[in-house]
């Protein structure tokens, strides 16, 4: 039997898009076994992003417990996914292969720096993978050729955080990218996104 978890969202940042604030949402994951963040955020401001004036969240690293996460996954490698991962030196980062590829060729635009901060140990991942009992990642390709979902038993249908494979709730209710697709066909409960402060729940 699958182990349950719960997860958390926590705001850390905002930033400007078609002329409104967006929220940018990291999601602890409290497993039996394990804490897990997914995504990281943002920790400071960079040139590249200016054009979207991030606002930082003070003391988000605190109510996520930065010392006491066990492992991380990024679920791609934009600038306001990665932009923490500095602060999880020593322990595992996990990423589709295909992602840090595509990062290190420039095939992704990101703030390179920040994916290539100094004691980040990154674990690729070739295709899907459990990473603990009842937490997968799986493959979700879309918003980057790279990106992957998190797939957490939670002791009924499962929960899914989903990162920007749908950037808004309303592309999961027409999805249309692979990765959108994928989620719709595990008939999740809930699905968390990186750019919502609520998950999005599938029609009745």
């Amino acid at each position: 039997m699958a182990a349950p978890a719960l997860i958390r969202p926590v705001l850390v940042a905002e930033l400007l898009a078609d002329g409104e604030r967006m929220p940018v949402v990291v999601h602890v994951v409290e497993h039996p076994d394990a804490r897990v963040l997914v995504d990281t955020g943002l920790t400071r401001l960079h040139p590249a992003a200016a054009d979207l004036d991030p606002r930082l969240v003070p003391g988000w690293q605190d109510e996520v417990g930065v010392d006491s996460i066990d492992l991380v996954v990024n679920t791609h490698l934009h600038f306001d996914h990665c932009g923490g991962n500095h602060l999880f030196t020593g322990r595992p980062v996990h990423v589709q292969r295909r992602e840090l590829d595509d990062v290190r060729s420039g095939a992704v635009p990101t703030v390179r720096e920040w994916v290539q901060a100094p004691g980040v140990e990154y674990v690729p991942v070739d295709g899907e993978l459990e990473v603990l009992p009842g937490l997968r990642l799986l493959p979700a390709p879309g918003h980057t050729p790279g990106s992957q979902v998190v797939v957490v038993e939670t002791g009924g249908r499962p929960q899914v955080v989903c990162g920007d494979t749908a950037v808004f709730s309303g592309e999961l209710d027409d999805p249309r990218s692979e990765g959108q697709r994928l989620v719709r066909g595990l008939d999740p409960e809930l699905v968390w996104l990186s750019h919502e402060l609520q998950p999005w729940r599938p029609p009745v």
